[in-house]
């Protein structure tokens, strides 16, 4: 089997490289916080040095990191994945970066004679951990033909989307749907709590009809747990939706929720819940209730 490099070990990247292990790939990791890269380490994988040293003994190279400017260092930064890289190898970058960085990437890639594929996923920690993410692919059919059987290992819902970027469109779409559905559970449950009426008992009615989401379904019932330790941090999605904002600006297409739920976002972070799970939104929503109700 081809041995894999896998850069990015955090609440995403830990439990994808594990099931890469399972699967019986030869894993070399490398994250920026040791315990992480350790952890992994101890299930079987080889502890990589640095990204070039990484690309140099691999045929594959995964990265899973934050945002576009931590992949841009990483893959085309000084000692990076470039600096490794040789024809033949396959770049896959599993972040949710901007379209434009990574159409960038790709080009960058193919002059080495290196294929490059985007291929951010949804699913959250919890399809990271049971390996059921939706992966959605931009990049070269054969570069995702071979790609494929390592998707496998991490998700169930696997898809090339269409060349360089398209894969990272389709994330822009995704976080588009899941913020504006996330600020409405948020809102709905304040909503009902406020008027006097068990959020619990609400959220299971809606449930079974056609406001049913998996929002409703996962916020929902972090809501009501006030369970908000981070399995998407909220800074990430109100990043995420930068990046669309971004990319509508780009393409003249209007966002007008989408900006009003980022602004929201913005308030929430500013309040200091950036670290804090998405879900933690509707803090900001009890905060505004609360605020009008002493006016």
């Amino acid at each position: 089997m081809e041995c894999i490099g896998f850069i990015g070990l955090g609440i995403m990247g830990s439990p994808m490289s594990q099931h890469l292990l399972k699967a019986g790939y030869p894993l070399i990791v490398l994250d920026r916080v040791s315990e992480l890269q350790k952890a992994i380490v101890a299930a079987g994988a080889q502890s990589g040095a640095s990204p070039q040293r990484i690309a140099e003994q691999s045929d594959i190279v995964i990265t899973m990191l934050p945002d576009t400017p931590d992949v841009e260092q990483v893959i085309a930064g000084k000692d990076g994945v470039f600096d490794g890289a040789r024809a033949g190898m396959l770049i896959i970058d599993m972040s949710t970066i901007a379209p434009i960085a990574a159409k960038k990437l790709a080009r960058e890639a193919e002059a080495r004679g290196t294929d490059f594929l985007d291929a951010p996923v949804s699913g959250g920690d919890i399809g990271a951990q049971k390996g059921t993410l939706s992966i959605m692919a931009g990049g070269k059919e054969s570069a995702f033909a071979r790609a494929l059987p390592i998707f496998q290992a991490m998700g169930k819902t696997i898809l090339r989307i269409g060349d360089s970027a398209a894969g990272q469109i389709t994330k822009a779409a995704n976080q588009i749907m899941a913020a504006i559905n996330l600020e409405a559970t948020c809102e709905a449950l304040v909503f009902a709590a406020k008027a006097g009426v068990d959020p619990m008992l609400v959220r299971q009615a809606l449930m079974g009809g056609a406001a049913y989401s998996r929002s409703l379904e996962f916020h929902g019932q972090r809501i009501l747990d006030r369970n908000f330790v981070p399995g998407f941090r909220l800074r990430l999605h109100r990043k995420d939706l930068d990046i669309a904002l971004a990319t509508g600006k780009a393409y003249g297409i209007a966002l007008p929720v989408t900006a009003q739920v980022r602004e929201m976002m913005t308030n929430a972070l500013g309040e200091g819940q950036g670290d804090l799970d998405n879900s933690s939104l509707v803090m900001l929503l009890e905060r505004l209730v609360d605020k009008q109700a002493k006016q």
